[in-house]
């Protein structure tokens, strides 16, 4: 009877070692080959996968030791994919409870107003942790997977800055971008003036394009708005550069000639009347709203003032004496 007793407590006393041992390891600061150690789980990955993921990262523990952590812990089914970072002083508890929240690490890309969707993949392309799915595909190919088969991609994407968790595809910042771009445009529409010339939300996004183009100064938005929406209403040629730089495309070098001003095109606002075929740029929600709402002026000209501002004219007699005097120094 004696010999049972004592091989039961020498049971217990290993099993409390062992126990002990356990809480001490997953308690304790892993070893890290770095101050910070960063994994991307993929969707499907199985613990054991993971497990072997962080130790080839830089953990420097035995992947067995993990796994069986995580498999024992009963949450390994609860992993999250995402891009995960840990830092000295993460213990197996905290790397383990990080996955199953979701605590993924972010980064952020921002899309600038006035940019073209040419700017967009740039930098896209080059944004940090950021999987390439796009790299490979059309204009038109990004527009079909976002649920826009030919639709132009030109303007169709709200300039902001989006967060992401590193390891997430290009498309699906795009389609976030696509779908927050339909949201403010749907929302601008909806305050239209009722005396606009402005047909269709696409016409709203053409025009909102140029006025983001054509303001230097934020505070001359509505007004540069409004000279174009005077000019729409009266059928006079918009006369926009940007709009004739965009039709350029690569051919452009910095230098816009009076034989690109003659060249006709369907971006050519000064040959052809009306709007052009697509945005030539995203605007922002501003843009947006001023051209749906521009400031009320009779002006149906602008030049220039050379610090960002505009001087805005009623006729052209005005318009050529104020060209003279901040763009020909005369």
């Amino acid at each position: 009877m004696k010999l049972w007793r004592v091989l039961l407590s020498v049971v217990v006393l290993a099993a409390a070692a062992v126990a002990g041992a356990a809480m001490w390891w997953l308690n304790r600061p892993l070893p890290l080959a770095a101050d910070a150690v960063e994994v991307a789980v993929e969707a499907g990955s199985t613990p054991r996968a993971i497990a072997q993921a962080w130790v080839d990262a830089g953990v420097q523990t035995s992947p067995r030791l993990l796994f069986e952590w995580f498999r024992w812990s009963g949450q390994a089914r609860k992993i999250r994919a995402g891009s995960y970072e840990i830092v000295r002083g993460t213990s197996p508890t905290v790397l383990l409870n990080k996955m199953v929240r979701g605590d993924v690490t972010m980064a952020t890309v921002r899309l600038i107003e006035g940019w073209t969707f040419k700017q967009v993949r740039a930098e896209l392309a080059q944004a940090d942790s950021l999987k390439p799915t796009t790299a490979a595909m059309s204009d038109a190919e990004i527009m079909a997977a976002l649920g826009a088969p030919g639709v132009p991609a030109e303007g169709r994407f709200y300039p902001d800055t989006y967060a992401y968790s590193k390891g997430s595809s290009d498309l699906a910042v795009l389609e976030r971008a696509h779908r927050m771009m339909t949201k403010r445009l749907e929302a601008a529409w909806a305050e239209r003036a009722s005396d606009t010339p402005l047909k269709t939300m696409d016409e709203t996004l053409i025009l909102a394009s140029i006025v983001e183009k054509e303001t230097g100064l934020p505070a001359d938005r509505g007004k540069v708005a409004g000279v174009f929406v005077n000019r729409l209403r009266i059928g006079m040629a918009l006369q926009t550069d940007p709009t004739v730089i965009y039709g350029l495309g690569d051919r452009f070098d910095g230098n816009l000639r009076k034989r690109d001003l003659l060249a006709d095109g369907p971006y050519n606002t000064y040959t052809r009347a009306g709007l052009p075929p697509t945005p030539i740029s995203m605007p922002g929600k501003a843009s947006l709203l001023a051209a749906v709402r521009p400031d009320p002026t009779k002006a149906l000209y602008f030049v220039s003032r050379g610090d960002g501002s505009s001087q805005f004219s009623d006729n052209l007699g005005a318009h050529n004496r104020a060209v003279d005097q901040y763009q020909r120094n005369r």
